[in-house]
Parts: structure tokens; sequence; C-alpha cells
């Protein structure tokens, strides 16, 4: 049986220890490891992980790494591998122009495809209210031969938008977690939040009757009672230091519900850290309009919540023993997680829809 030649490509984020970047490397790890894919990395030549410009230099070198990544390095690859059979691209690549080189290059190979992993959908996120840079972005999915969307509620949002090629469901990400799945330990009502704590804005009116602990970049001055700050870790290291219940996945300013332009976005998107949690052996809360509420109920992961009022009242309703099914449950989806499962069969889904 003759094997195939892939290709999964992707953009070089310098960022330090933000957990940005990861997603894009557990799906190549997974991708390589599973399916034989090998990988392309695109250097933009951005400085300390900014893409904006502290000097004319900086302007100048960014300037020049585009200039070589669109009329050398690119095209010298795909005259390198005229056999390749399927190229993946990471979306997005912060640039419609070089997704529609890539396209041309892939289809000038007459049996070559192209897909896409979206990372984040623009169109939803950032240009909500600007429909033509949405637009533009359906014309540079519209390129594709498939596409692997979040979920469900991503792919119908597309589809409704104008995206025409196939559509798979990744389900959720996985998340190549090195640190042991946390044990059962017993039923405390204890809750951890991870993340970008600027953002966190929705805490100052979080008041919990049981332990609250918080990671991660940028923490406020001083907490409301019982919220609890445990510092910054790499995303290899977070998980030996989550012994909680529970991890919350919400975003805003409001305790109401999810608000703002990334709050709005859970309506769509699977946000990376319910994976880092699940990955971790936790189970977690998430707001019930968020598009992976459905997947928490469906594998009986964790518990849904219209407000963060709610939250005392609903881990008081919990017994202990409906807590450790929860989190008999949260172990099958961490090890899938751990093995690539959902990327792989997505991927697989993708290049057997193609072929039909």
């Amino acid at each position: 049986m003759e094997i195939m030649k892939n290709y999964i490509i992707s953009l070089k984020d310098p960022s330090g220890n933000v957990g940005g970047p990861k997603a894009n490397m557990d799906n190549i790890k997974f991708l390589k490891e599973q399916m034989g894919f090998q990988e392309f990395w695109l250097d933009y030549g951005w400085k300390d992980g900014f893409w904006w410009h502290h000097n004319l230099w900086d302007w100048i070198n960014t300037r020049l790494h585009k200039y070589q990544l669109s009329h050398s390095i690119l095209p010298n690859f795909f005259k390198e591998h005229p056999d390749i059979d399927n190229v993946v691209i990471q979306y997005p690549l912060y640039s419609n122009k070089l997704v529609k080189q890539i396209a041309d290059s892939v289809h000038q190979n007459s049996h070559a495809k192209l897909y896409f992993i979206i990372h984040d959908a623009e169109m939803i996120r950032l240009y909500a209210d600007e429909p033509e840079k949405g637009q533009a972005e359906v014309d540079s999915f519209n390129l594709a031969d498939g596409i692997i969307g979040h979920n469900t509620k991503m792919n119908d949002f597309l589809r409704q938008n104008g995206v025409k090629v196939p559509l798979v469901d990744l389900g959720i990400f996985d998340y190549d977690n090195p640190q042991p799945i946390q044990p059962y330990h017993g039923y405390d009502k204890s809750v951890c939040y991870a993340g970008n704590l600027i953002d966190a804005v929705f805490l100052d009116n979080v008041h919990p009757t049981n332990r609250f602990d918080l990671f991660g970049p940028n923490p406020a001055e001083q907490y409301n009672d019982g919220l609890n700050y445990r510092g910054q870790f790499l995303p290899t290291e977070l998980p030996s230091h989550m012994d909680e219940n529970f991890g919350l996945v919400w975003h805003g300013t409001s305790v109401d519900t999810c608000d703002g332009t990334f709050g709005r976005y859970l309506k769509w998107n699977n946000p990376h850290k319910t994976s880092l949690y699940l990955s971790s052996g936790l189970p977690v809360i998430i707001w019930d309009q968020a598009a992976l509420a459905d997947f928490v109920i469906e594998n009986g992961v964790g518990i849904t919540i219209s407000s963060l009022n709610e939250l005392n009242e609903k881990l008081d309703a919990l017994t202990e023993d409906e807590y450790r099914q929860m989190h008999q449950n949260v172990e099958k989806i961490a090890n899938q997680m751990r093995s690539g499962y959902y990327i792989t069969h997505a991927m697989q889904k993708m290049l057997a829809t193609s072929e039909d």
C-alpha cells in the first residue's frame, strides 16, 4: 500500500508561556504520530511574540520575512514536494493572501488536497460587525477541500454564512498532558479558574463559599474572600498544581452571562482551557449557552450554569456519588485527549469524505 505524503502547515508563534500555541503543537504531535504527517513551519519574523513593530528596523525585517515567504520559501517548498497528497493548514495564518497562495500551489497538483483545521474563526469572533472582512474569510475557507471546525454549532454557523466545502466536527481539542491525571480524592466543592486574569473581570463579583483557586498571569492586587491566587505556570506544569474538583470555563465582565467579544464567542468555539481541565482529570463548570455545554452534558463530565450566582447552590446540590461518577467519566475523556483521539478521528473522517 502506498504511503500518503501529508503535511501540516503552521505559523510560528514565539510567545512565551501563554497557552496559545499549545493546540497547534498538539495537533502536529498527534498527526505525526498517528497518521504520519510531516510538519512545515511558516515564520513571519515576529519579534518577541508581537506582530506590531517597535521600530523601523522591525518593520523592515517583518516585511522582508513576508516577501521571502511568498516569493521564495513557499514556492520552493511546493517545487521540492511535487508528490504531496494532502496539505493541512492550522488556521488562521493572519493573511488571506498567504492562504490563497498555498491553495493555488496545492491545487496546481491535480490530485493534492487542501484542508483547514480551524483554531479561530474571526468572522465569528472579531469580524461579527465587519461583514466585508467576514466575507474575505469565507472566501478563504472556500479555497479548501474540507475544513475541521470546532463543533456542530461552529460548523452550522459557517454553512449558514456561505462556507460551501465539507465540514467535519472536531468535538473538542486534544491536550498532550505530561502530568498524571488527578486521582479522585473526595468531593469538597472546590473550583479553579486558569487563564489570563486581566480578562477575568467577572471575578470582581464572585463570592464563593468553597475553595476557589486562580492560576495565570496578571492577577489583581486583591481578590474577594475565598478567591486564592496560586501563581502562573507553564501549560505543561500547570496540571500538577490543579487539585480542585472543578475547572471553570467563563469569560467577560459579568457573573450573569458571558459577555464581550470573547464571552459571546463561547457560543461557537472550543475554549482550550476546557481541554486543559478535562485532560488533567477535572470535571468542568461551563456557561450553559457555550457550544461545549453539549459535550459536557452528553459525556457527563461537568455541570452547566447560566449565571455564576448559581455556582454555590449547584455545588451544594451535587452528591459525592454524582461527583465520583463525573470524575470517572472525565478519566475516559482525559485518556482520549492525551492520545490525540479527537484530531485523528476528525482528520480520518475528513480524508474519507474527500475521497467519496
